[in-house]
């Protein structure tokens, strides 16, 4: 079984990581615009499009690079041995760039300045727990469907479990540290002050360790191959073998 080139699955971590990011921000604005001044229904419709996004960009380019858009999901991987440790550090930067970048493309879609510096702070204990159990169960989502060969329900299973984290959580679920740091380049709906987003990383960090511990404890023996299949199966071009 041969491995899709690195250049390949970078290219589409940070096409997927772009699309994502304009996706949550790009709703969000719509939301504000579509539904000004009710907040229920504004997050409402920043969480189904967040959700269908997902669900379709995983489909996009998960054959390619597993889609994983989450630098948290890449290490995680690789301590499972589904990637090496240096494919997830190049991964790493490639998401981070992605996400900056559809800040600055949803921006221009709705007629905004390309880079609005958010003033939403969202730093507090609440959201900082919050980060904690949206990333543990994102992690848990992923592996599980990994580990027991439902790797094909993962753009539906995780864009179900987003969009319900939108509202179950108190910091409506980023998960995700390369798009925290793309959100601080939208002052809009879906932005987030530069000064909270070392709170949001480091909690979810901490929700990817805990989920490594949980992962083990319930589904012992996860193969280097069956994480290999993290987000979805993607060891294999579409013709069956690598391409030049």
């Amino acid at each position: 079984m041969s491995e899709v080139a690195l250049w390949r699955r970078l290219s589409a971590e940070f096409i997927g990581s772009a699309f994502l990011t304009a996706v949550v921000i790009g709703s969000g604005i719509a939301a504000q615009q579509l539904s000004p001044g009710n907040i229920g229904l504004e997050l409402f419709e920043n969480a189904a499009a967040t959700a269908a996004g997902l669900y379709a960009l995983i489909l996009m380019v998960g054959p390619v690079s597993g889609a994983h858009f989450n630098p948290v999901v890449s290490f995680v991987d690789a301590a499972f041995g589904g990637l090496s440790f240096r494919d997830a550090a190049a991964y790493l930067p490639t998401q981070v760039a992605g996400c900056i970048t559809g800040a600055i493309v949803a921006n221009l879609m709705f007629s905004r300045a390309a880079v609005s510096i958010s003033t939403h702070h969202r730093a507090s204990t609440a959201h900082f727990l919050s980060e904690i159990v949206a990333t543990l169960g994102l992690i848990l989502v992923i592996f599980a469907l990994a580990r027991t060969g439902r790797g094909s329900s993962a753009p539906a299973a995780v864009g179900a479990y987003i969009g319900a984290a939108y509202f179950f959580t108190s910091s409506t679920s980023f998960a995700n540290p390369a798009i925290a740091v793309g959100r601080m380049f939208s002052d809009t709906f879906a932005g987030i002050a530069p000064t909270s987003v070392p709170l949001f990383v480091a909690a979810e960090v901490i929700g990817g360790l805990l989920a490594f511990g949980v992962i083990k404890v319930l589904y012992p023996g996860v193969t280097a191959a069956e994480a290999a299949d993290v987000v979805v199966p993607h060891q294999l071009d579409h013709h069956g073998e690598e391409s030049p």
